[in-house]
């Protein structure tokens, strides 16, 4: 076979592929008869219990007279309030990624001279194996960054003596040196792809020991490795916010699925990359620059709330952008009134339209905040209240720091390998048993007929 053969969708396999979808669908009735909770959720929305966690906690709604009352948004890393600690390392004029990677693996802030061995460690640590990005990252680069991550994380194996050792200190050394290099796996990726397929010139950046972990992606992404004081803090603040968010959330839950089953480190970071990858979990700010591009090629006017209103129930009834009926960027699983993460970041945005001269896209973007959750409640049967999530504002913010979109799913990555770390430390701590949930069989039992019989 050649490569345009191997990926080649033939007669046959459309033909079984019909046969694939017709016997795998299942009567939606069936899930309420059996009270199944498709994707652990309840009618509402809110997740099902499975597990303890002390790493993070998001607070959507508070307990009064024994009703559930929304609220707005809070998110808690190791029981500290996210907007004080933000507060603290922006007041303080620091970066504050290694700070709350610290805070999130041990359980508590670290003092000054914590901090800088903490820091030191993982500048130490900021270094691949010899010959690995000629041997690895410069072959046969991929169109996706998030499967080119996945590649470097599992041949990083086959480089670690101690691969399979599921003792804490060895996971927590692993973990850190991955928390280290996401950046370069992720950038050197991307500098490959765009080099060999794009006919890009091709610069490999070497790291810099006293720069922060968002100085250096800025420094080794950018050709003349040049950046703003915002544009770091910027960056950094997005990988704050982005770090954590519960064991709920879908590559975090499998970075407890599969450490349940006793695999090394690399496996695990792997499939929760897999995870991470998807459109309607990392890959979600994609859809929203996406979506404003064309909402800035469709509308005339950007002030016009009329207009900007007609485009927003035109998504809504599947006649706009994608038609895939969804206002990007709006509505979260477990937040109503408000995502505090969006709320942070909305201040620094601002500041940041105002550097890079976009005010008016700044404009467009608070205009659709403020319109589309009262259209989706008049459009929609809603169970709760609809706001704008983290993802509303990080594309945006992304796209003004020039990062191509082929990153913005891995700089999540780079971001939440910390929490992956803190949850995979937690469970392995505690010893839980495999995680199995149950699925009921609804199949219609059928005798066995022999080949000379079937039709």
């Amino acid at each position: 076979m050649n490569d345009n053969s191997i990926s080649k969708i033939t007669p046959e396999i459309l033909d079984l592929a019909k046969m694939c979808v017709d016997t795998s669908l299942i009567n939606p009735e069936l899930y309420t008869k059996y009270e199944v909770k498709r994707g652990l959720r309840d009618i509402s929305g809110k997740g099902v219990l499975a597990g303890l966690t002390d790493i993070s906690e998001i607070r959507s709604y508070t307990i009064i007279d024994s009703d559930m009352i929304p609220c707005e948004g809070k998110l808690f890393y190791r029981g500290i309030d996210i907007e004080e600690i933000v507060k603290g390392f922006i007041k303080e004029n620091r970066f504050g990624f290694e700070e709350v990677t610290y805070l999130l693996l041990f359980g508590n802030l670290p003092n000054q001279q914590e901090l800088k061995n903490f820091t030191d460690l993982l500048a130490n640590y900021r270094t691949l194996p010899t010959s690995f990005v000629r041997d690895i990252i410069m072959k046969a680069p991929s169109a996706d960054m998030m499967n080119t991550l996945a590649r470097s994380v599992l041949t990083l194996y086959a480089y670690d003596s101690q691969a399979e050792d599921t003792s804490i200190p060895n996971v927590l050394r692993q973990s850190l040196q991955m928390i280290s290099l996401f950046p370069l796996l992720s950038v050197y990726g991307y500098q490959a792809y765009s080099h060999y397929h794009d006919g890009k010139s091709l610069f490999i950046h070497s790291p810099q020991p006293e720069l922060s972990t968002a100085e250096n992606i800025l420094h080794i992404l950018r050709p003349d490795s040049k950046y703003t004081a915002l544009e770091a803090k910027l960056l950094d603040l997005a990988l704050v916010l982005h770090m954590e968010h519960g064991g709920g959330n879908n590559s975090t839950f499998t970075t407890h699925v599969v450490s349940s089953s006793g695999t090394d480190t690399y496996s695990s970071v792997a499939a929760s990359l897999g995870s991470l990858k998807g459109p309607k979990h990392g890959g979600a700010n994609i859809k929203v620059v996406k979506m404003f591009e064309d909402m800035k090629t469709t509308i005339k006017d950007w002030t016009d709330e009329e207009e900007v209103s007609l485009y927003l129930r035109a998504l809504l009834h599947k006649e706009a952008f994608d038609k895939a009926g969804l206002i990007y960027g709006m509505g979260h699983a477990v937040y109503s009134l408000s995502d505090p993460r969006a709320n942070i970041f909305k201040a620094f945005v601002e500041n940041l339209s105002r550097e890079k001269n976009r005010m008016e896209e700044f404009a467009l973007y608070s205009l659709v905040e403020r319109l589309a959750p009262q259209i989706i409640s008049e459009e929609r049967k809603i169970y709760k209240g609809v706001s704008a999530n983290v993802d509303f504002y990080s594309g945006f913010v992304y796209s003004m720091l020039d990062l191509p979109t082929e990153l913005f799913t891995p700089i999540f990555a780079i971001a939440r390998i910390v929490g992956w770390s803190a949850h995979r430390i937690e469970e392995l701590t505690n010893g839980g048993k495999i995680i199995r949930p149950a699925y009921k069989s609804i199949a219609i039992h059928k005798p066995y007929r022999p080949l000379t019989e079937r039709e």
